[in-house]
């Protein structure tokens, strides 16, 4: 029993791929997007945008300042 679950991790370790993603036979990648002239390759596909994975922004507050008047924040009416 102990070596089932030894070689279990050892079996999916080897399930990944070191090459490099192609469609399956018979298939093609997806169509060039609107206005563009050439088709993604599965590179650009797999990497993600900016969007997708915005930057970090860490900039520590160097100075404080004073808010100014909102003259929209009113009381409720009753």
């Amino acid at each position: 029993m102990s070596a089932r679950v030894l070689l279990l991790p050892l079996a999916l370790a080897g399930c990944g791929s070191a090459a490099g993603l192609k469609p399956p036979p018979g298939r093609e990648l997806p169509p060039p997007a609107y206005g563009q002239a050439q088709r993604p390759t599965s590179d650009q596909l797999l990497t993600p945008t900016t969007q997708q994975r915005p930057q970090r922004a860490d900039e520590l507050l160097r100075q404080s300042d004073e808010r100014r008047a909102d003259e929209f924040d009113l009381p409720p009416r009753h």
